[in-house]
Order: structure tokens, then sequence, then C-alpha cells
């Protein structure tokens, strides 16, 4: 090998973690190796691994890379196998190489159909057709309809980069035999139609099963629950983890299921019997000391899903089928709801998820007198937009519920982090009252938008490690163990919240604790157009919000982090100085 050809397999092994064999042994390695990478020219490459090729589904990758390092090319495998992206990965750590992919779908921008089940954790089935043709009239342009039937990152996915000859549907109901040429399909139930389908199965069901003692044969009573779950239409190879109660952790049934390789999750009487269900049994109650154990436990390991199978009852088994909570945006397993946090203000600051579950909602509902109206301008041109101002608790419920009844995707916006200071405890406890699916996006505070506009780290090594976020005590009553004086005690960096117009109150029990010269910040209107924030000591906090009439929608902060440049110890000094050379050496 060259000593340009040594340099590149050098840094392929830093990369990947492998070794270099000589070209002559390749054939005893052939079968054990993930992956090859061929040093030098095409046409050597081809002739040494023909003997050895197979088929694309069990051949390791093979990408070859010239002499010069410049062009890193798969070879065989490129999806299947992983080529494509080892080459793209390789091409990024030779400097000056590029990788050269030739797939049809890579190059024209289409979705790797024989790669997304493996990606997304899915299952792939075909009905009617074959990979390769399902391949062959999808990026042939022919008319494809894509039917996503469930919420995760690959349903998501495929709807916001669906090419041009796609047609998005939400029914098999919708599917047009006389111009579709290929239904492709996510979902978790079985189905069929006229087209050639390319099924891919989201594992989002969840089994909560009951047993009679010691049933037996379990091979029998399984195939029997299968049989019954497939019966209500849900595919079997959809089941993520079964569940039931703990005291049948050594039933034959359960012990079967962990043989086959499943995950059994395992509930105390207790905790089924707090989880309300639809078919509670006062025999079962009397026998486990829970009214439910399918209907329960199915609910459990979903983890805030919802049953889309009720209890059915078996010679000695009883099953219930519940469905993971959604986590994406579109979907056809019914209506549903996402609590989207909008940030700070600024319409940018919205995490990529919320802006496209606004993009996609129905109905979005926003706190008019804390979010900005601008986040809610990429609505698509049917949706629903209300502001809830100058709507009461029962009023903002309602409206939910008439669209969530009418099977519609609603988008309920708060303000920085929903879960911080918001106001969804009471609009949750609503939604699980009338078992209506709901999910939560996060977003950023407005505490995390003080320190990027103050141009300060809230933790400091050796002076500053926590943060607290709180209030001041208003017309809402705060704990005794959280009086302003006692949290000040420990003089960390605070942000206190809606607490403007009571800041004489808490100037006067911050300083019981603060020096007086302690650095405060009044932040007005974080990320928003109208911004302002005002800097100064603790001792004049009072003065600086009076003065300059800052209302509830002002951020208080406090603490020796507020433009701290001189807060890093030598050695945390030192430690930094020398990784810098290190990363320049």
């Amino acid at each position: 090998m060259t000593e340009a050809g040594s340099d590149i397999a050098r840094v392929v092994c830093q990369e990947t973690g492998g070794t270099v064999i000589p070209r002559a042994d390749l054939g005893t390695h052939w079968p054990e190796v993930g992956s090859v990478v061929f040093i030098g020219a095409m046409g050597i490459c081809v002739r040494t691994i023909a003997p050895y090729l197979t088929d694309k589904h069990t051949d390791p990758a093979v990408v070859c890379i010239d002499s010069a390092g410049r062009h890193v090319i798969p070879v065989v495998s490129g999806h299947v196998g992983g080529a494509n992206e080892l080459a793209q990965r390789l091409a990024a750590a030779l400097p000056g190489a590029e990788a050269v992919v030739t797939t049809q779908s890579d190059t024209q921008g289409l979705w790797p159909l024989d790669t997304l089940a493996q990606r997304y954790g899915w299952t792939a089935e075909l009905q009617g057709t074959t990979m390769n043709e399902a391949i062959f009239r999808f990026v042939g342009k022919e008319s494809v309809a894509l039917l996503l039937e469930t919420c995760d990152a690959g349903s998501d996915y495929l709807q916001r980069t669906c090419p041009p000859h796609v047609r998005c549907i939400t029914s098999e109901n919708d599917v047009d035999t006389a111009h579709d040429r290929l239904l492709i399909a996510v979902s978790p139930r079985r189905f069929h139609s006229d087209l050639p389908v390319l099924q891919y199965i989201p594992k989002t069901l969840c089994v909560g099963i009951g047993l009679a003692h010691q049933a037996e044969p379990a091979a029998d009573i399984l195939r029997q629950i299968q049989q019954c779950v497939e019966a209500a239409g849900w595919l079997w190879q959809a089941v993520r983890t079964f569940a039931t109660i703990d005291v049948k952790c050594d039933e034959p049934v359960v012990k079967l299921l962990q043989s086959k390789g499943y995950t059994v999750q395992f509930y105390t009487a207790e905790q089924l019997a707090a989880v309300p269900v639809p078919t509670p049994s006062d025999v079962v109650a009397s026998h486990v000391g829970t009214p439910s154990v399918a209907e329960a436990a199915a609910l459990l390991a979903s983890e805030g899903g919802s049953l889309v199978m009720n209890k059915k009852k078996g010679e000695n088994y009883t099953v219930a089928v519940s469905t993971l909570p959604l986590v994406g945006v579109g979907g056809g397993l019914g209506p549903f709801i996402e609590i989207v946090g909008a940030g700070p203000g600024d319409p940018d600051l919205i995490s990529v998820r919320g802006r496209r579950m606004l993009e996609c909602a129905d109905l979005i509902l926003y706190a008019g007198s804390l979010v900005p109206r601008e986040l809610t301008l990429c609505a698509k041109p049917e949706a629903v937009v209300r502001s809830s101002a100058s709507m009461s608790l029962e009023a903002q419920c309602a409206l939910m519920k008439e669209y969530y009844d009418r099977g519609c995707f609603i988008v309920r916006l708060h303000t920085g982090d929903p879960c911080i200071f918001g106001a969804i405890q009471e609009q949750m406890a609503f939604f699980d009252a009338h078992h209506m699916r709901y999910h939560i996006t996060p977003g950023i505070s407005s505490f995390l938008a003080a320190a990027a506009e103050l141009r300060s780290q809230f933790t400091i090594p050796e002076r500053c490690q926590t943060i607290i976020l709180t209030r001041g005590e208003g017309r809402t009553p705060m704990p005794e163990r959280e009086k302003l004086h006692l949290l000040a005690r420990s003089r960390s960096t605070m942000c206190i919240f809606l607490s403007a117009a009571i800041v004489d109150d808490v100037q006067q029990q911050l300083l019981a604790e603060y020096p007086p010269e302690t650095p405060v910040a009044a932040c007005y209107h974080l990320t928003w157009p109208d911004q302002r924030i005002y800097r100064g000591q603790l001792k004049d906090l009072a003065r600086i919000v009076h003065d300059n009439h800052l209302t509830l929608t002002t951020m208080l902060v406090v603490g020796d982090a507020i433009d701290n440049r001189q807060g890093l110890s030598e050695l945390y000094s030192a430690h930094f100085s020398h990784l810098f050379r290190e990363a320049s050496e």
C-alpha cells in the first residue's frame, strides 16, 4: 500500500474502529465482517469481492476509496448493508473527499424504502408485490398513496418529506384504484387493498393479560390470545410489550412470552386498582385485590396511551390492548391534543416539532396574553386559530372537546415550557376525566432566554451551581418551606416568575439573605420585539421595576452569576486553556 493509502487506512480505522487486512485474506474474513473498505482502483475492488458476493441482504457493505482519497464510492449493499451511509461518513472524515452515491432513490432525494423499517424499528410486510417492485414503482415516480395510521418519528419523517408523486390519504377508502399504483402504509392494524401494498408495522401496542392460575398448555393459550388480538384488527407484529399483575410472574404463559424475547411488565394490585378502566370486575377484585388486570396493565404499560381493544375473555385468560401515546403529528388513530411549549416569544425559538404540529393542527388554541400571535401564522389555511386570553378554563376545555369529538388534531399553545408555571394541570385533569389522548412538547423557558439575553452563565464553578425557579407570594399562596427568604439562603441564581406586581415584597425578602449589591436584572418580554432589560443591584430592584412600569410578563433574575466574567478559578481556566491548546494542535 502506498504512503497515501496508509494515511487513508489510518483515518478509516480511527473512524470505524476497524483493522487493516491484506487483500489476499479477504475471503477468510468475509463471512464475519459487517463492512469492507477497499483502498485502490474500483476495478481491482470489484474483481476482488466478486467471488464472495451472494445477496444484498447478507453481503457486507463494501466501499471503495481511490488511493488519492478523493472519491468514496459505495460498491454493494448501499441501502440494506449501510454502504451509502458509511461512504458519507468516511467522506466527512477524509479532507477533500466526496461520497459518490449512485443509488437512484438517493440521487433523487427519495425515501430508501428497503431500509425504513430498520431505521425506525418497524416490520415491513408486502401484499401483492415484492420490495424490488415497490421500489421500482416508487423511484419511477408512479402515483403512490401514503396512509399514516400512527404517529412516531418515522411517520413524521414521511409526512415532512413527501415527494410530489405521493398523495397522503387518511383512510384506505381514499385509495384511488384507477390512478394509484402503490399503497405505502404505516399502521399497526390489518387492512386489505386492491393495490400492491408496502406496509410498515410500528411496535405501538401494549397487551395486558389476566391469567387463570397455572393455566396450560401455555402455547395454546398464547395462540388464542394472538387470535383474539388479530380478530380485533390489530397486527401481532405491532406488539411492543405485555403486562400483567405481579403475582402472575411465574405463570407458564408468562414464562413462554419471556422465552420468546418479549418484554413482560409487572404491576402490583395497588398500582392496577388506581387505573380507571371501562370494564371493572368485582370477581377479579375479590381474587387479586384489583377490579382490573388486563385493561389496567395495558394502560399502565402504554404510559399515557389509550385502550384500542377493551377486555376480551377467553376460557382461562383475559386480554386488552392499548397503544403508546402519539409523539408526532398527523396520523389516523383518532383525535389527539398536543400541548406545545411556544418558547419565550420569538417565533424562531419554538422547537422544530412544535412548529410542525402548529402546521398540521386543525385547531390552535393559544394563550393570547402571553404568546405572540405571530407564532400561529404557520397554521394551514383551513385551521381554526383562537386566543384563550378572554376565555374561562371551562370554555377552553369545551372548545377543545368539541374539536376532539370531531376527530381533530388540536394544539394547545402555552408560553415558554408548559410545565414551568404553566396552567396545564387543570386541563390535563379534564382530558383524563374525558379519556382524551394528549402529549406534551417541551419549550424553551423564559429563564433560559434570560441567561442568553444577559450573556450570562447562570452556573459558575466554585461560586454558584444551583438555579432556583420560583415566584413571589401574591394571590397564589406559597408553601411555607418555599418562602423567598428561605430559598435565598443558598444565594443561588434565582429566577423569579410572575412577581413584578409584588416586587417590593420580593426585594425585602431577598435582602434578608443576599447582599444589597447583588446583581439583578428585570427582563421584560424576553425575545419579543419590544424586549427591555434593566440591570442594577438588589437594593434598587423595586425602583427599577416601578420606574419602568414593568408588568407581570417580567422575569426577575438575582445572583452573582449575572454578567460574571471572573467566576472561574485559576484551575478551571487552566483546564480550558489546556483543552483549547490541544484542539488547535
